[in-house]
């Protein structure tokens, strides 16, 4: 039975982006509480992770989304929630929309009423700059945390303790992802308010879009993840999630991750990209068979090694990115990484050579600190 059914109506708005065409964001609506993701105890935490797989969600309630257009026109655009509470916003731009100089968020406001009255939350959508001329799309899982969400029941199994009863605070960061994700984009943090539609706050220097078979009951947990780790904030694909053997099955990962990825690079025609993942769940033949359809789009190809042997699957996906001359690290050095980093034009950064030793030594790193 759902936690908080009689919970007043809140939206959770997820963070969307745009190009100069059209603008897509999604929100949903639910009967739950913000999750406080404090450390405050393991009964605390998992009543808390309880509450975000549990959430009631509230189909058919209308949500209007503002926006206000470069010359300062606003703009309200009405949604209505499906079944599963989702309202999604696909939207034309009318008029000029030009980029700014650099990557920003841009402020819009949902609207909707509850038992309380009128209500309104803020939510950020990324706008590439005119200076970008490269952006990453990252995993998350395993790439930057250790989630246990998905892969086989065996695994979910193995790591229920980490899911329902570890804060973000205590989940173990991969090492040198920070340095190395703050390299490739830097951190700029979100403030969180209302009715601040409008507003323009500095984003990543290079856009950071992530890809993940997670939840989207997660969101707010990886965000409050990536915030404490100063990570670098961005879309976060996710996915709707079942206990069934779709969810659980690799060529499911697959073919979300896929699809997600094909969407950002279709919404940004002008904009090169790294892919950044993992080897736990096929990654690097995912991310090869995308490189290889999108030739001119995929600049590099980086991959963190956690896994021992290749598979003949990943060996054939390595021989196909060098025979198309696109870069990959495996991270398994500083030679192999610092041509990585010069192939994305990050070697003359200051902290390139500590990045890359950091990265190098992951694999042991994380064998050591996980369990």
């Amino acid at each position: 039975m759902p936690f908080f059914s009689t919970a007043p109506v809140r939206i959770q708005p997820y963070f969307g982006y745009r190009n100069r065409e059209r603008l897509f964001i999604t929100a949903r609506a639910l009967r739950s509480r913000v999750g406080n993701f404090e450390k405050r105890g393991k009964w605390r935490a998992m009543r808390t992770m309880m509450g975000q797989f549990a959430s009631h969600e509230v189909k058919e309630l209308p949500v209007e989304l503002e926006i206000v257009s470069p010359s300062g026109e606003t703009r309200r655009h009405q949604g209505l929630t499906d079944k599963e509470g989702f309202a999604h916003f696909d939207i034309p731009l009318e008029g000029d929309w030009p980029y700014g100089e650099h990557p920003e968020w841009e402020t819009v406001t949902f609207h909707w009423e509850n038992g309380r009255g009128k209500q309104c939350a803020d939510g950020h959508v990324l706008a590439p700059g005119r200076d970008t001329g490269l952006a990453m799309i990252s995993d998350i899982d395993d790439t930057i945390i250790e989630t246990g969400i998905t892969g086989d029941f065996r695994a979910v199994l193995r790591n229920w303790r980490r899911v329902l009863m570890e804060m973000p605070e205590e989940r173990i960061l991969v090492p040198g992802a920070d340095m190395f994700y703050n390299a490739l984009g830097g951190n700029e943090g979100l403030p969180e308010g209302k009715g601040h539609a409008g507003e323009h706050l500095p984003a990543p220097r290079r856009p950071f879009f992530y890809v993940s078979s997670s939840p989207w009951n997660l969101f707010s947990y990886l965000v409050s993840y990536m915030r404490g780790r100063g990570l670098p904030l961005g879309p976060i694909q996710l996915r709707d999630w079942g206990l069934n053997r779709e969810t659980f099955g690799s060529s499911s990962h697959g073919a979300h991750k896929r699809a997600a990825i094909e969407g950002i690079l279709a919404t940004y025609p002008d904009i090169k990209f790294a892919l950044l993942g993992d080897d736990s769940q096929g990654d690097l033949t995912a991310f090869s068979a995308i490189a290889i359809d999108n030739p001119d789009r995929v600049r590099a190809v980086f991959i963190r090694k956690v896994g021992e042997a290749m598979s003949p699957e990943e060996v054939a996906a390595k021989a196909a990115l060098k025979a198309a001359n696109i870069p990959l690290w495996l991270g398994e050095g500083y030679e192999e990484g610092r041509k990585f980093l010069r192939s994305i034009g990050l070697l003359d950064d200051e902290d390139a050579e500590a990045i890359v030793k950091s990265v190098g030594h992951a694999q042991d790193a994380s064998k050591e600190e996980t369990v």
